[in-house]
């Protein structure tokens, strides 16, 4: 597993650069088509940047089995951008609510959940339990 400091350096690598680029485009830029999908980029990067040293923590503090890979760090933290994303895209269309935020998430828990699950069946041969 990789060292927790390597997690805190990219997460701060990219959480400078998406919220720098969302600070950018906020002060800088209109809100016309191109800036608006960098705002989804930004706030995804940002996210994900900002969730990556905190979820790395908690795989470190509460081991699984099998143990979380890097891929499987980074991946967690995309979901946690996309998802940010995707809030801020239905509150744009004025479609948000409470449940639908909530089901959303048991979505993507369920999904990562599911897939966790794939990892873990994966047959490796010369490997007893």
């Amino acid at each position: 597993m990789t060292s927790l400091r390597s997690y805190i350096f990219t997460g701060l690598l990219f959480a400078a650069l998406g919220w720098g680029g969302l600070v950018f485009l906020v002060l800088f830029t209109l809100p016309t088509l191109g800036p608006r999908w960098l705002f989804f980029f930004f706030l995804m990067v940002a996210l994900s940047g900002t969730s990556l040293p905190i979820i790395a923590f908690l795989h470190r503090r509460f081991p699984t089995d099998p143990p979380a890979t890097s891929s499987t760090i980074l991946r967690q933290c995309i979901w946690v951008g996309i998802y940010g994303s995707l809030l801020a895209w239905l509150q744009l269309g004025r479609v948000l609510s409470v449940s639908l935020v909530f089901f959303l998430a048991i979505g993507f828990m369920i999904m990562e959940t599911l897939i966790r699950m794939r990892e873990r069946s994966h047959w490796k041969p010369g490997e007893e339990k």
